[in-house]
C-alpha cells in the first residue's frame, strides 16, 4: 500500500475555493476551477472513487493515513471483479478451486465440485491490491496525500466549503484542505460518518494471524481454502484458513463476544493444527468490520462508501468487491451530476446518482444474506445443516453463480423447491441430533 508524495499538502489560506454567488449553482469561469472532491481513505472504496472522479475531470484529493498498513482480510475476490476493475493476473497469489467447509462436528464438504474449468476464487494480499488501486487513481490524476484526518468542519451555508483538518504523515505540522464534496471511505470507525451524524452502528471484530508454513504443509493449501464453523471458533460467524503467496491467513470474527476473540483464535488454530503445525506467525492483525449499512449514508455534500457505509455482506463477510463497486458508482455519479466538474452538486444529486442506484442493485442481495446468517449461524445444529446442504451440487452451483458474478442466480424452480425441502429437512434433522447430543452430554 504505497502513498505518493509524503508531505504533500494544501493549506486553506492558499487553496480556499472561490465559491459561486448564492443565487447560482454553476461554477463559472470566474472561479477558474472545477469541482473539488476529497476522498478520505485509500482502500478499494476510496481508490476506486478517486479514480472515477479524476478520470471524469474533477479535481480530486485522496487522503490515506497509513499507506504501509493492511486491513486483516481473507483477501478473496470474485471473478467479475478481475474483469470489471481490470486487476492484473500477476497480483493474484492463489487461484482457489477447492473450498472446504468444516462443520462443528468436523464434517468436511468440498464446496468447489461444481466450479467450471475457467472458474476460481482469486486470493490477493490487501496491501498489494490497495497499493495497485491507489497508484492507478494517482495515474488518473488524483492527488494523493499521506496524512491522518483529525476532523471535518461542516459548512453552515449552502455552498461554503468543507474543511478537512489533517496531520501529514511523518511530520508534526497540521494542515487544512477545503473542498466542495467529501467522500468518506475511512472504514468501520469512520470519522467522516461521525462528523455528519450518520447514526448508531454495530461492528464485528476480525482477527487473523499470517502464518508461514513448512513447504510440505503449504502444498496442501496450493489451491485450497478452508472455512470452519462452530461455537468454539465463532458464535455468530466463521473462522478461516486462506492461502496467500507464501503463507496462510488464519483468523476468525465475531460481533457478539469481542472480548473472547483470542479464545476463538486459539480454537481455530487447534482445529486446523494437523495442517498448520510447525508454522511461524509473521504478522498479527485485527480490524472492525461493519455489520449493517449505516442509517445515514448521504448528508449534505458528504457521502459514505465501502465499510464506512456498511457494505459488508452477512454470511460470507465479503466486502472488497462491494467497497470498490460503491466507490466507483459514487465517483461516476458525482461526475454525471456535476457535468464533469462544471456544476456544484447537492445532497439530492448524491442520493439520486449514487445511493438510489446502489440500493436498487444490491439491497436485495444484502437482505437475503442477512436472512441466511440468521437461519444458519445461530447455533451448531443449524451450522451442521448448512454444511450438509453445501454437499448438494445444485446448492454449490447457485452459490458460485451468485458469488463469482455478483448477481442472484436464476435457478430451476423445481430444483429450488427441492432445495427448500432439503433445507427444512436438514434443519429439523440436525436440530434433533443437536438436542440428543446435549442430553448425552448431561
Amino acid at each position: 500500500m504505497m502513498a505518493a508524495q509524503a508531505g504533500f499538502s494544501l493549506s486553506l489560506q492558499t487553496h480556499r475555493p472561490r465559491m459561486a454567488a448564492s443565487n447560482s449553482v454553476k461554477l463559472p469561469s470566474i472561479s477558474g476551477r472545477k469541482l473539488r472532491v476529497a476522498v478520505i481513505g485509500g482502500g478499494p472504496a476510496g481508490s476506486s472513487a478517486a479514480e472515477a472522479l479524476a478520470s471524469g475531470g474533477i479535481e480530486t484529493f485522496l487522503l490515506e493515513r497509513a499507506p504501509s498498513a493492511a486491513k486483516p482480510c481473507g483477501g478473496a475476490i470474485p471473478l467479475c471483479m478481475l474483469d470489471e476493475f481490470q486487476i492484473p493476473s500477476h497480483l493474484i497469489d492463489r487461484r482457489v478451486t477447492r473450498m472446504k467447509i468444516i462443520s462443528p462436528s468436523n464434517l468436511v464438504v468440498d464446496f468447489g465440485q461444481t466450479l467450471l474449468p475457467n472458474e476460481y476464487i482469486a486470493m490477493l494480499r490487501r496491501e498489494v491490491l490497495d497499493s495497485f488501486l491507489r497508484s492507478r487513481a494517482e495515474s488518473a490524476g488524483a492527488s494523493l496525500i499521506s496524512g491522518l484526518v483529525t476532523s471535518l468542519e461542516v459548512p453552515t451555508s449552502k455552498n461554503a466549503p468543507y474543511v478537512i483538518n489533517y496531520v501529514a504523515t511523518g511530520e508534526a505540522r497540521r494542515e487544512r484542505l477545503s473542498v466542495d464534496v467529501v467522500i468518506g471511505a475511512d472504514g468501520a470507525n469512520s470519522r467522516v460518518a461521525k462528523s455528519i451524524g450518520a447514526g448508531d452502528y454495530v461492528s464485528a471484530i476480525a482477527f487473523q494471524e499470517r502464518i508461514r508454513l513448512p513447504d510440505n504443509k503449504m502444498e496442501y493449501y496450493e489451491n485450497c481454502a478452508e472455512m470452519y464453523l462452530g461455537n468454539d471458533v465463532s458464535p455468530d460467524f466463521y473462522a478461516w484458513v486462506f492461502p496467500k503467496c507464501d503463507h496462510v491467513a488464519v483468523g476468525t470474527g465475531t460481533v457478539r463476544a469481542k472480548k473472547d476473540i483470542m479464545a476463538y483464535q486459539r480454537a481455530i488454530r487447534e482445529r486446523a493444527s494437523p495442517k498448520i503445525s510447525g508454522g511461524k506467525v509473521i504478522k498479527v492483525e485485527a480490524h472492525p468490520i461493519p455489520e449493517h449499512p449505516r442509517p445515514v449514508r448521504v448528508r449534505g455534500r458528504v457521502v459514505l462508501v465501502g465499510d464506512a457505509a456498511g457494505y459488508v455482506t452477512k454470511c460470507s463477510g465479503e466486502g472488497i468487491y462491494f467497497a470498490a463497486k460503491s466507490g466507483r458508482m459514487c465517483g461516476e455519479g458525482i461526475v454525471r451530476a456535476s457535468e464533469r466538474g462544471q456544476m456544484m452538486i447537492e445532497e439530492e444529486d448524491l442520493k439520486r446518482n449514487y445511493l438510489k442506484e446502489w440500493d436498487r442493485q444490491y439491497v436485495t442481495t444484502f437482505r437475503f444474506l442477512d436472512l441466511l446468517q440468521r437461519v444458519f449461524y445461530g447455533n451448531n445444529a443449524a451450522r451442521e445443516a448448512l454444511v450438509e446442504l453445501c454437499g448438494d451440487e445444485y446448492v454449490q452451483r447457485m452459490t458460485f453463480e451468485s458469488y463469482l458474478y455478483k448477481k442472484l442466480a436464476d435457478g430451476n424452480r423445481w430444483k429450488d423447491a427441492k432445495m427448500l425441502v432439503n433445507t427444512v429437512g436438514s434443519l429439523m434433522r440436525c436440530s434433533i441430533m443437536g438436542r440428543n447430543m446435549e442430553v448425552l452430554s448431561l
